[in-house]
């Protein structure tokens, strides 16, 4: 790994941001709440759609989305959990475990729509990004495959983006990486080999998949990290295999996304 400077902001240049919860229409129409953060001005801006993970609609979840308006894309984070009611992060995610998940129907839905409502205002450029880590990741491979709709697509650490025939459920009817023939943007892969979902033999079958399907992607395996190493308030968080793979995705999208 080597050192980044994505951090290294010019102290020189003027900047802001609007941050806001707001109401949008997700899947079959259904009203749900959505965090969303632009830079300030008049754009173009390129926009990112970010997924949230299994523990919830949570606070470092923000915190991304902050970072990425920060470094210039209109960027919004749906709730996944609306349909399970309001209250704490927690309390949502046990609902949705106990549910035995969303149902990836509703996912792709959600995220169709939360970056339908980003390209469609007037200081879009028009070009889409989707970002998500644990479950987050493999909703963003699944919904990127299944609507053709981004123009780039990073998988961190998504856990179940491999599934064997006797692990899919009617809430998970498909596993992601038999989509891998229908995408259509380029795609960037974190991983920690320390981690088990995905484990080491399960990204590298997502890996074969896009290698024979002639996908244009880029993998990166970190050494000393699990899952969740982006998760500065958990003990996962590795602060050197964060920082070197923030500066591979934020380069990643730079290249694609302009």
């Amino acid at each position: 790994m080597v050192a980044t400077s994505w951090n290294q902001l010019d102290t020189a240049a003027a900047d802001g941001m609007t941050a806001e919860t707001i109401k949008i229409k997700g899947h079959n129409g259904d009203e749900i709440n959505a965090y969303y953060v632009r830079p300030t001005g008049n754009g173009p801006f390129p926009g990112i759609v970010l997924v949230h993970h299994l523990p919830g609609w949570d606070e470092i979840y923000r915190e991304f989305a902050r970072r990425f308006a920060q470094h210039g894309y209109a960027t919004i984070c749906p709730n996944l959990y609306t349909r399970f009611g309001y209250g704490s992060p927690d309390d949502a995610a046990a609902k949705a475990r106990g549910a035995g998940g969303v149902p990836d129907e509703t996912v792709i839905g959600d995220l169709k729509a939360a970056r339908d409502f980003v390209a469609s205002q007037p200081y879009s450029s028009g070009k889409m990004g989707i970002i998500g880590t644990c479950s987050g990741g493999r909703h963003a491979y699944l919904t990127a495959a299944s609507t053709g709709a981004f123009d780039a697509l990073v998988n961190c650490w998504g856990g179940a983006s491999v599934q064997q025939p006797d692990q899919l459920t009617p809430q998970r009817p498909v596993s992601p990486h038999t989509l891998t023939k229908d995408l259509n943007c380029p795609v960037l892969g974190l991983f920690g080999n320390d981690d088990q979902n995905p484990d080491p033999k399960q990204v590298d079958t997502l890996e074969e998949e896009l290698k024979k399907n002639g996908k244009q992607y880029e993998f990166h395996r970190y050494d000393g990290a699990g899952h969740a190493f982006w998760y500065h308030d958990r003990p996962a968080y590795r602060q050197e295999q964060a920082m070197d793979s923030w500066g591979k995705t934020f380069e990643f999208f730079a290249k694609n996304l302009g």
